[in-house]
């Protein structure tokens, strides 16, 4: 990389997501798959009870509703994800992560390019480097106003409580599995 000073930190963090998103292609290409059905994937891997709808997701990765649907249905149709009807409002749909979906994304993810940048980005920042881009990802949610869909366990209505876990916004208990995953309700502190 060119180690210019005009260069800005969008033009670095471009540049990032261009090159993850080489890499993405060509995982897909090889699997017979659209970016779009990898992030689906990765995103139900990493999301709560809270934020495993249609909607959420939608949000998350800032697509339309229609080309949600569409993917979710070419997902299910290939057992890669389940579809069920909440208990308490039947309008709501609930979208979880099947074993074959699971297999597959483990397969997908550029884990070997992630890990040689790691390697050598810790080489350099040893104390925390996650905490530099935890911030930049706040900053850029904060200047979009969008939802953080940060940790559960990161967010302002978590609680700890003798008994376990605790949703101060939803007032439900956790699980400690919920309290470590994404979640569309997370505020910041």
């Amino acid at each position: 990389m060119d180690s210019s000073e005009n260069t800005s930190v969008f033009d670095l963090i471009e540049r990032m997501a261009a090159l993850l998103r080489s890499e993405e292609r060509k995982k897909c290409t090889e699997l017979g798959l659209q970016p779009v059905h990898l992030q689906v994937l990765d995103y139900l891997s990493r999301c709560n009870r809270y934020s495993d709808t249609p909607a959420a997701l939608a949000n998350y990765l800032g697509i339309t509703r229609g080309t949600v649907s569409q993917t979710l249905l070419l997902l299910a149709k290939k057992g890669f994800i389940s579809k069920t009807t909440d208990k308490q409002d039947r309008r709501v749909i609930h979208l979880a992560l099947l074993a074959k979906g699971e297999a597959l994304l483990k397969q997908a993810r550029c884990s070997e390019l992630i890990a040689q940048a790691e390697t050598i980005f810790m080489a350099h920042n040893p104390n925390h480097p996650e905490l530099v881009f935890a911030y930049a990802l706040a900053c850029l949610q904060k200047a979009n106003q969008s939802h953080t869909f940060g940790l559960c366990k990161t967010c302002q209505y978590f609680t700890k409580t003798p008994s376990g876990y605790f949703c101060g916004l939803t007032k439900e208990p956790l699980s400690q599995r919920d309290s470590e995953k994404i979640c569309q309700e997370h505020r910041l502190t």
